[in-house]
């Protein structure tokens, strides 16, 4: 039996409009998943990289000198920058040293920016450090 063109099946042209614009959507949806996870990564490399560098200052930080109360500040390199703050420290209920030779504990809060204002980004990190320099 031959089918008259009047009785053909097949997809009509709203239906392909409406299959495109589907797609379409569907389309510019997953470009911004994929955006955002590329932002993500960026930022996820952003504080690696901040926390590589902390580790090295912190690392290095009155291993050759004594232990200085105060804050200093430089620059890792072109993108991020730093600021130490270097305070005498004591354990809660615990009494400070008497003597002028005893080891002393300092606690070290390191700040690590990068950007620009008003998108600058900072990571703190603290550690203690003991040492015989003048303290509390």
């Amino acid at each position: 039996m031959n089918a008259s063109p009047r009785h053909a099946r097949g997809f009509s042209l709203l239906e392909m409009i409406a299959a495109i614009m589907l797609l379409a959507i569907a389309f510019g949806a997953l470009m911004e998943v994929a955006g955002g996870s590329i932002r993500l990564s960026q930022k996820a490399s952003d504080y690696t990289h901040a926390a590589l560098w902390a580790r090295s200052k912190l690392d290095s930080q009155f291993v050759l000198e004594p232990v200085q109360a105060g804050t200093t500040q430089g620059k890792f390199d072109d993108t991020y920058r730093w600021r130490l703050q270097v305070t005498p420290w004591v354990a809660p209920g615990v009494p400070p040293p008497t003597t002028q030779y005893a080891f002393h504990m300092f606690k070290l809060d390191l700040d690590v920016m990068w950007g620009e204002a008003p998108f600058e980004h900072t990571a703190r990190f603290s550690t203690l450090r003991m040492g015989s320099g003048s303290g509390p």
